[in-house]
C-alpha cells in the first residue's frame, strides 16, 4: 500500500516542479520577460478550483473494473505525452509553453483527487500518519529530481535532453496504476452520489474546513517574502537557493517521518498544537530580526529552515485530519475541498504580503504572522478538542 502510495505521489511530483521550478528559470535564461513568467502564475489555479470536478471523479468509473487507478492511468499517461510535447516548442514560446502547461496542471489537478481519494479510503487511521509523511517525502524527491534535476540535465545537455529525460521518469510511476486494489470498481445503487452538497451537510466536515481556512493563514504572509527579505540584508542569491533547496529536500524527506512518528505518539491536536508554536517563534524571530533586536545570519537562516521543516510536518498531521473528516463515499471530493481551502488561505496570504511589506516594512509583516499564527493555533486547538476531530492518542 505504501509502495504505491509513493508512486502515486511521485508520478504528480516530478512533473509539478518541473513546471514550476525548473522551466520559469530556463524561460528567463532564453530572454523571456518577468511580466510574462509572472502571469504563468495562473497555471496553480487547476489546483485551487479542482474541489469542481473532484465530485465527478468520484463518480465517473472511466475503466471498466477501475474506478480511480483509472483515473490515475489516464491522467499519468496524458502527463507524460504532454510533458513530452514540450520538446516540440522552444524555451521563448510562452504562448505555447502556457497551453501545455494549462493542460498538464489539469491533468495533475485531476490525478492528485484520484490520489487522495485513494489513500483516504484505503488507509487506516492508524496508517494516515504515514500515509501522508510518504506524500511528503514524495514531495521532497519531486523537487530534486524534477526541479534541480531538471536545471541540472538542462545545463549540460540541452532543452531537449532535460524534457525527454523528465517524461521517461514521469513514465515509471504509472507501474502504480495497475497495483491499486479498490473495492469500490462497480457503482453500488445505493450508495449516495458524489457532491459539494454533500460535505457541506456533514457539521464535522464544516468544523475541519474552519481549521483548514484559519491554521495556514499567516505562512503565506512569511514565505512570499522571506526570499526578497533575505536578499534585501545582503545574502547572495546562489545562497538563498540552496538555501531553500536543501531545506525543502531535507525537511520533506525527515519531517514527514518525524510529524508521522509524532503523530502516533501525542496525537493530531497535540501535534498542530506544538507545530503551531514553533512556527510562531520563527515568524517571531523574523520580525526580531527585521528590526535589529536580533542581528546575524546564523539566526536567520536557522530560522528559514526551521519553518520550512514544520511547514512540511503540518502538511502531514493537517492530511490526516482531512483524511478523518472525509467520508467514505466520496472521499476524494471531501479532502480536496480542504485541501484546496488550506491552500486558497496561504495563496492569499502570499499575495498580500508585498503590498504589507511595501507600506509598513518587514518587521510589522513577520510580526503580524506572529500574531495571526498564534491565534490559529489556540483556535484550532480549542475546536479539535471540543469536537474531538480527531484522536488524541
Amino acid at each position: 500500500m505504501f509502495v504505491v502510495l509513493a508512486g502515486l505521489y511521485l508520478a504528480q511530483s516530478i512533473p509539478s516542479y518541473l513546471l514550476v521550478a525548473a522551466i520559469p528559470p530556463i524561460l528567463r535564461e532564453n530572454g523571456v520577460s518577468r511580466t510574462a513568467i509572472g502571469l504563468l502564475s495562473a497555471l496553480m489555479l487547476p489546483l485551487v478550483l479542482k474541489f469542481l470536478w473532484a465530485p465527478w471523479v468520484d463518480r465517473v468509473r472511466p475503466i471498466p473494473g477501475m474506478h480511480r487507478a483509472g483515473w490515475v492511468l489516464i491522467t499519468q499517461s496524458g502527463t507524460v505525452l504532454v510533458v513530452a510535447a514540450f520538446s516540440l516548442i522552444a524555451p521563448t514560446d510562452v504562448w505555447a509553453f502556457f497551453a501545455l502547461g494549462m493542460a498538464l496542471a489539469l491533468l495533475i489537478s485531476t490525478q492528485d483527487i484520484a490520489a487522495d481519494g485513494y489513500a483516504t479510503r484505503r488507509l487506516a487511521a492508524a496508517d494516515r500518519p504515514f500515509g501522508n509523511a510518504i506524500q511528503g517525502g514524495a514531495v521532497a524527491l519531486g523537487v530534486v529530481i524534477g526541479g534541480t534535476g531538471s536545471l541540472v540535465i538542462y545545463h549540460h545537455f540541452g532543452w531537449g535532453p532535460m524534457i525527454w529525460t523528465m517524461a521517461v521518469l514521469s513514465l515509471v510511476p504509472l507501474a502504480s496504476a495497475f497495483a491499486m486494489r479498490e473495492d469500490d470498481v462497480a457503482p453500488s445503487p445505493s450508495a449516495p452520489r458524489a457532491s459539494l452538497s454533500a460535505f457541506w451537510a456533514r457539521p464535522e466536515a464544516r468544523e475541519v474546513l474552519v481549521i483548514a481556512l484559519i491554521y495556514r493563514a499567516s505562512e503565506g504572509l512569511v514565505k512570499a517574502m522571506e526570499g526578497p527579505y533575505l536578499v534585501d540584508r545582503g545574502v547572495p542569491l546562489d545562497v538563498v537557493g540552496y538555501l531553500s533547496g536543501g531545506a525543502a529536500a531535507t525537511a520533506g524527506l525527515i519531517g514527514s517521518g518525524v510529524a508521522a512518528y509524532l503523530m502516533v505518539r501525542l496525537g493530531g491536536a497535540r501535534v498542530l498544537t506544538l507545530l503551531g508554536g514553533l512556527r510562531t517563534l520563527c515568524f517571531a524571530l523574523f520580525a526580531l530580526h527585521a528590526f535589529d533586536l536580533v542581528t546575524g545570519w546564523p539566526a536567520l537562516f536557522g530560522a528559514a529552515a526551521f519553518q520550512t521543516l514544520i511547514r512540511y510536518m503540518e502538511i502531514v498531521a493537517l492530511y490526516s485530519l482531512f483524511m478523518a473528516a472525509s467520508s467514505k463515499d466520496q472521499p476524494g471530493t471531501d479532502f480536496t475541498i480542504l485541501a484546496c481551502a488550506q491552500l486558497v488561505v496561504y495563496l492569499l496570504g502570499s499575495f498580500a504580503a508585498g503590498a504589507i511589506a511595501d507600506r509598513l516594512g518587514y518587521g510589522t509583516l513577520f510580526a503580524l504572522a506572529a500574531v495571526l499564527s498564534l491565534a490559529a493555533v489556540v483556535d484550532t486547538r480549542r475546536r479539535l478538542l471540543a469536537r474531538r476531530a480527531i484522536p488524541e492518542g
